[in-house]
Protein backbone atom coordinates (compact mmCIF):
# COMPACT_ATOMS: atom_id res chain seq x y z
CA UNK A 1 0.00 0.00 0.00
CA UNK A 2 1.27 3.48 -0.89
CA UNK A 3 1.66 5.54 2.27
CA UNK A 4 3.26 8.85 3.17
CA UNK A 5 4.40 9.23 6.76
CA UNK A 6 3.60 12.39 8.71
CA UNK A 7 0.63 13.63 6.75
CA UNK A 8 -0.63 16.97 8.09
CA UNK A 9 -4.23 17.37 9.13
CA UNK A 10 -6.08 18.65 6.11
CA UNK A 11 -8.95 20.11 8.10
CA UNK A 12 -12.23 21.19 6.50
CA UNK A 13 -10.86 23.28 3.63
CA UNK A 14 -12.68 23.67 0.35
CA UNK A 15 -12.12 21.09 -2.36
CA UNK A 16 -9.67 23.33 -4.23
CA UNK A 17 -7.60 23.95 -1.10
CA UNK A 18 -7.64 20.25 -0.32
CA UNK A 19 -6.28 19.48 -3.76
CA UNK A 20 -3.52 22.06 -3.24
CA UNK A 21 -2.57 20.56 0.12
CA UNK A 22 -2.60 17.00 -1.19
CA UNK A 23 -0.45 18.12 -4.10
CA UNK A 24 2.05 19.86 -1.81
CA UNK A 25 2.45 16.86 0.50
CA UNK A 26 2.76 14.39 -2.36
CA UNK A 27 5.19 16.61 -4.24
CA UNK A 28 7.47 16.88 -1.21
CA UNK A 29 7.25 13.12 -0.59
CA UNK A 30 8.40 12.46 -4.16
CA UNK A 31 11.14 15.10 -4.05
CA UNK A 32 12.70 13.90 -0.78
CA UNK A 33 12.44 10.20 -1.65
CA UNK A 34 9.67 9.25 0.76
CA UNK A 35 7.94 8.02 -2.39
CA UNK A 36 10.92 6.58 -4.31
CA UNK A 37 11.24 6.55 -8.10
CA UNK A 38 9.09 4.03 -9.98
CA UNK A 39 6.73 3.49 -7.04
CA UNK A 40 3.09 2.62 -7.67
CA UNK A 41 0.72 5.36 -6.50
CA UNK A 42 -2.89 4.36 -5.96
CA UNK A 43 -5.39 7.22 -5.82
CA UNK A 44 -7.92 5.30 -3.74
CA UNK A 45 -5.36 4.26 -1.13
CA UNK A 46 -4.03 7.81 -0.87
CA UNK A 47 -7.57 9.21 -0.53
CA UNK A 48 -8.13 6.91 2.44
CA UNK A 49 -4.81 7.92 3.98
CA UNK A 50 -5.55 11.62 3.52
CA UNK A 51 -9.17 11.07 4.63
CA UNK A 52 -10.50 12.92 1.58
CA UNK A 53 -12.55 11.98 -1.44
CA UNK A 54 -10.65 10.62 -4.48
CA UNK A 55 -11.23 13.88 -6.40
CA UNK A 56 -8.50 16.05 -4.78
CA UNK A 57 -6.05 13.16 -5.03
CA UNK A 58 -6.78 12.77 -8.75
CA UNK A 59 -6.34 16.51 -9.22
CA UNK A 60 -3.04 16.41 -7.35
CA UNK A 61 -1.85 13.48 -9.47
CA UNK A 62 -2.73 15.35 -12.66
CA UNK A 63 -0.59 18.28 -11.52
CA UNK A 64 2.26 15.97 -10.54
CA UNK A 65 2.06 14.38 -13.98
CA UNK A 66 2.37 17.85 -15.52
CA UNK A 67 5.46 18.38 -13.31
CA UNK A 68 6.98 15.18 -14.64
CA UNK A 69 7.03 13.67 -11.16
CA UNK A 70 4.49 10.91 -11.84
CA UNK A 71 3.54 9.02 -14.99
CA UNK A 72 0.14 7.60 -15.89
CA UNK A 73 0.13 4.15 -17.46
CA UNK A 74 -2.90 2.80 -19.28
CA UNK A 75 -4.82 0.26 -17.19
CA UNK A 76 -2.11 0.41 -14.50
CA UNK A 77 -2.58 3.81 -12.87
CA UNK A 78 0.20 6.11 -11.70
CA UNK A 79 3.83 5.52 -10.79
CA UNK A 80 6.43 8.00 -9.62
CA UNK A 81 8.77 8.81 -12.50
CA UNK A 82 12.38 7.72 -12.66
CA UNK A 83 15.19 10.14 -11.88
CA UNK A 84 16.79 11.97 -14.77
CA UNK A 85 19.53 9.99 -16.48
CA UNK A 86 22.82 11.51 -17.69
CA UNK A 87 21.48 12.38 -21.13
CA UNK A 88 18.35 14.04 -19.76
CA UNK A 89 20.46 15.94 -17.25
CA UNK A 90 22.80 17.11 -20.01
CA UNK A 91 19.86 18.32 -22.09
CA UNK A 92 18.33 20.15 -19.14
CA UNK A 93 21.55 22.05 -18.43
CA UNK A 94 22.05 22.81 -22.12
CA UNK A 95 18.65 24.47 -22.06
CA UNK A 96 19.54 26.41 -18.92
CA UNK A 97 22.76 27.62 -20.54
CA UNK A 98 20.73 28.86 -23.49
CA UNK A 99 18.19 30.67 -21.30
CA UNK A 100 19.80 31.92 -18.13
CA UNK A 101 23.13 33.65 -18.87
CA UNK A 102 21.45 36.00 -21.35
CA UNK A 103 18.59 36.48 -18.93
CA UNK A 104 21.03 37.55 -16.20
CA UNK A 105 22.59 40.04 -18.62
CA UNK A 106 19.16 41.53 -19.35
CA UNK A 107 18.43 41.66 -15.62
CA UNK A 108 21.57 43.76 -15.09
CA UNK A 109 20.33 46.23 -17.70
CA UNK A 110 16.63 46.28 -16.85
CA UNK A 111 16.18 45.57 -13.13
CA UNK A 112 14.32 48.07 -11.00
CA UNK A 113 15.48 49.10 -7.54
CA UNK A 114 12.64 47.07 -6.03
CA UNK A 115 13.76 43.98 -7.93
CA UNK A 116 17.36 44.53 -6.88
CA UNK A 117 16.30 44.90 -3.24
CA UNK A 118 14.44 41.57 -3.53
CA UNK A 119 17.54 39.87 -4.97
CA UNK A 120 19.78 41.22 -2.19
CA UNK A 121 17.27 40.11 0.44
CA UNK A 122 17.20 36.65 -1.12
CA UNK A 123 20.98 36.33 -0.84
CA UNK A 124 20.72 37.24 2.86
CA UNK A 125 18.06 34.56 3.34
CA UNK A 126 20.25 31.99 1.62
CA UNK A 127 23.25 32.79 3.80
CA UNK A 128 21.13 32.65 6.97
CA UNK A 129 19.93 29.15 6.05
CA UNK A 130 23.43 27.67 5.71
CA UNK A 131 24.19 25.33 8.60
CA UNK A 132 20.63 25.11 9.93
CA UNK A 133 18.98 21.77 10.64
CA UNK A 134 16.72 22.08 7.60
CA UNK A 135 19.32 23.82 5.41
CA UNK A 136 18.74 21.62 2.38
CA UNK A 137 15.02 22.36 2.14
CA UNK A 138 15.49 26.06 2.89
CA UNK A 139 18.32 26.49 0.42
CA UNK A 140 16.52 24.57 -2.28
CA UNK A 141 13.60 26.97 -1.86
CA UNK A 142 16.07 29.86 -1.96
CA UNK A 143 17.45 28.53 -5.24
CA UNK A 144 13.99 28.47 -6.83
CA UNK A 145 13.21 32.02 -5.66
CA UNK A 146 16.58 33.44 -6.75
CA UNK A 147 16.34 32.19 -10.32
CA UNK A 148 12.72 33.30 -10.55
CA UNK A 149 13.69 36.80 -9.40
CA UNK A 150 16.43 37.01 -12.04
CA UNK A 151 13.98 36.05 -14.78
CA UNK A 152 11.49 38.64 -13.53
CA UNK A 153 14.16 41.34 -13.35
CA UNK A 154 15.03 40.58 -16.98
CA UNK A 155 11.46 41.42 -17.94
CA UNK A 156 11.03 38.44 -20.27
CA UNK A 157 7.87 36.55 -19.40
CA UNK A 158 8.33 34.17 -22.33
CA UNK A 159 11.74 33.04 -21.07
CA UNK A 160 10.35 32.56 -17.57
CA UNK A 161 7.46 30.48 -18.90
CA UNK A 162 9.84 28.31 -20.93
CA UNK A 163 12.01 27.73 -17.87
CA UNK A 164 9.07 26.92 -15.62
CA UNK A 165 7.67 24.41 -18.10
CA UNK A 166 10.82 22.33 -17.84
CA UNK A 167 10.42 22.05 -14.03
CA UNK A 168 14.21 22.18 -13.79
CA UNK A 169 14.17 23.00 -10.09
CA UNK A 170 12.01 19.99 -9.24
CA UNK A 171 14.20 17.53 -11.12
CA UNK A 172 17.38 19.08 -9.74
CA UNK A 173 16.07 18.94 -6.17
CA UNK A 174 15.01 15.33 -6.56
CA UNK A 175 18.26 14.19 -8.14
CA UNK A 176 20.49 15.97 -5.64
CA UNK A 177 18.54 15.23 -2.46
CA UNK A 178 20.89 13.96 0.23
CA UNK A 179 19.75 15.92 3.27
CA UNK A 180 22.66 18.33 2.77
CA UNK A 181 23.31 21.27 0.49
CA UNK A 182 26.41 22.80 -1.05
CA UNK A 183 26.76 26.31 0.46
CA UNK A 184 28.91 27.33 -2.54
CA UNK A 185 25.68 27.77 -4.45
CA UNK A 186 24.68 30.74 -2.30
CA UNK A 187 27.99 32.47 -2.98
CA UNK A 188 27.60 31.79 -6.70
CA UNK A 189 24.16 33.42 -6.47
CA UNK A 190 25.76 36.37 -4.65
CA UNK A 191 28.20 36.90 -7.51
CA UNK A 192 25.29 37.00 -9.97
CA UNK A 193 23.42 39.54 -7.84
CA UNK A 194 26.53 41.68 -7.36
CA UNK A 195 26.93 41.91 -11.13
CA UNK A 196 23.24 42.72 -11.60
CA UNK A 197 23.49 45.41 -8.91
CA UNK A 198 26.45 46.95 -10.73
CA UNK A 199 24.54 46.96 -13.99
CA UNK A 200 27.34 44.88 -15.52
CA UNK A 201 25.63 42.72 -18.12
CA UNK A 202 28.78 40.87 -19.18
CA UNK A 203 29.70 40.00 -15.59
CA UNK A 204 26.14 38.89 -14.81
CA UNK A 205 26.11 36.64 -17.87
CA UNK A 206 29.49 35.15 -16.95
CA UNK A 207 28.53 34.59 -13.30
CA UNK A 208 25.30 32.85 -14.28
CA UNK A 209 27.08 30.67 -16.81
CA UNK A 210 29.67 29.61 -14.23
CA UNK A 211 26.94 28.87 -11.70
CA UNK A 212 25.00 26.65 -14.09
CA UNK A 213 28.14 24.80 -15.18
CA UNK A 214 29.13 24.25 -11.54
CA UNK A 215 25.62 23.02 -10.73
CA UNK A 216 25.79 20.54 -13.59
CA UNK A 217 29.15 19.25 -12.37
CA UNK A 218 27.85 18.81 -8.81
CA UNK A 219 24.81 16.89 -10.02
CA UNK A 220 26.86 14.63 -12.29
CA UNK A 221 29.03 13.69 -9.30
CA UNK A 222 25.85 12.83 -7.38
CA UNK A 223 24.47 10.86 -10.32
CA UNK A 224 27.68 8.91 -10.84
CA UNK A 225 27.99 8.04 -7.17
Amino acid sequence: MTTIDGLPGLGSSTRVMLADEVYAVMQQAILDGTLPPNTRVNAGELARQFDVSPTPVREALARLESDGLVEKHALKGYRTSDLLNREQLREMFELRLLLEPGTAAHAAARRTQEQLDALVTEIDLGRQAVGTDDAYALLSQHDVRLHDLVFRAAGNATALTAYNRTHCHLHTYRLAYTGTYVPDTVEEHAQIVTAIAAGDAAAAESAMRSHIENSATRLLVTLDS
